[in-house]
């Protein structure tokens, strides 16, 4: 049995962004499932449970605006980290000064979507019980409903913050824009679906107090359709294409 939500979420900017087009970053017209399941991680999550987008819906106009902005170009060695946290000295920072690049972003503006998702058990940490669904369908939803999160929920990246995220029993379709009805079917071409890591969420060494995890991964491909408005996702997702 699956438990299922449909959020509505708005934002002044998005950006998803085109791996082909890193450097420079240029968003997908439309968010990418990867990015949404991110999004409610931040409202909730536990190892026992995973994100499952069923379905997206565009309310607004797809709209670009082109922005300059500023980004460090290094990151926080572990090997830093690790040295200090036992003492050993080492310096684990970034200092923007030094390490800032400008770069171009062609973003997403004024973006308004309709979320439909539900959760799975992912039977780790022995949790497989209906009681243990109920209980995490219980927190979810009081957590949408107060608006409730551990780190600000974000669209695609995480300087494009949430404006609003709020719980709805159903879509309102007819507040989908007139211009994105007319498109009929759009054929969005081949995206990123997901990145999908080697280890599965389980710790390669089995310790879930001290956890070690794989940092290898690969992309997971789709090609969906906007078809007036509205992304089945489900439709694709046998589709789906390393």
């Amino acid at each position: 049995m699956s438990y299922g939500f449909k959020i509505i979420v708005e934002g002044d900017y998005a950006c998803f962004t085109r791996p082909e087009l890193k450097v420079e970053r240029v968003s997908y017209d439309v968010p990418t499932p990867g990015a949404l399941e991110g999004m409610l991680k931040s409202v909730y999550w536990k190892p026992a449970i995973r994100y499952v987008i069923d379905e997206i819906v565009v309310f607004h106009r797809i709209d670009f605006a082109n922005i300059r902005r500023n980004e460090v170009k290094d990151k926080v060695l572990y090997s830093a980290v690790k040295s200090q946290m036992g003492g050993k000295g080492g310096d684990p920072c970034i200092y923007a000064s030094e390490s800032r690049s400008q770069r171009a972003a062609m973003v997403l503006k004024n973006v308004k979507y309709g979320v439909g998702f539900h959760f799975e058990l992912t039977g780790l940490k022995n949790e497989q019980e209906e009681e243990s669904e109920k209980k995490h369908y219980n927190i979810i939803k009081r957590r949408l409903e107060k608006g409730q999160c551990f780190r600000t929920p974000c669209l695609g990246c995480s300087e494009f913050p949430v404006k609003k995220l709020e719980l709805t029993e159903e879509f309102d379709y007819s507040q989908i824009d007139a211009e994105i009805r007319e498109m009929e079917d759009m054929d969005l071409g081949y995206m990123n679906y997901k990145v999908m890591f080697d280890d599965g969420g389980k710790p390669l060494n089995g310790d879930w107090d001290q956890p070690r995890f794989s940092d290898r991964a690969s992309t997971v491909y789709y090609r969906p359709h906007l078809k007036r408005g509205v992304i089945d996702v489900g439709e694709y997702r046998e589709e789906l294409r390393c």
